[in-house]
């Protein structure tokens, strides 16, 4: 017993020191440019006043297979933005800061689905983000975990 809880102790203060490097109360925090999780697209999040967006800067395949062309949208419902490049597309809009390692009230866009979903954005370190789409509720989605990239 007398062993158990300085380990206990060691431990539980692993666990704090490690939150709280990872807290980062900077806005800026996210801004960059993040491969996504599939990894075949890269984001440049920007910021404008006090919102943040997301642009599609780099695609692992920035070609359609079939006709050889730049890709396109083909799949949004919004005849004005179906046919658009995707290549330079603004597929996250909208994000504000709202409290250390966390910015909500967003959208993003989905060009395989054509789908357009709320979203947030949670810092979890320095080099990682998680972004989560959602309809409704954030209970009800998917979330993706982006690497950062270093742009030579």
């Amino acid at each position: 017993m007398k062993l158990l809880l300085p380990f206990i102790l060691t431990l539980s203060l692993a666990f704090t020191s490690s939150s709280i490097f990872a807290s980062d109360n900077n806005p800026d925090a996210i801004l960059g440019f993040w491969k996504t999780g599939e990894g075949n697209a890269v984001v440049q999040i920007y910021k404008q006043e006090d919102r943040f967006f997301g642009k599609i800067v780099w695609l692992k395949e920035p070609n359609d297979p079939a006709t050889g062309k730049p890709k396109v949208d083909q799949k949004n419902e919004d005849p004005k933005l179906k046919g658009r490049a995707v290549m330079g597309m603004i597929n996250l809009r909208d994000f504000k800061f709202a409290k250390a390692n966390l910015w909500e009230d967003g959208k993003i866009y989905d060009p395989k689905s054509g789908e357009d979903y709320s979203s947030k954005i949670t810092f979890i370190d320095a080099n990682t983000i998680e972004v989560r789409g959602y309809v409704g509720i954030s209970m009800f989605g998917r979330t993706d975990t982006w690497k950062r990239q270093q742009v030579k």
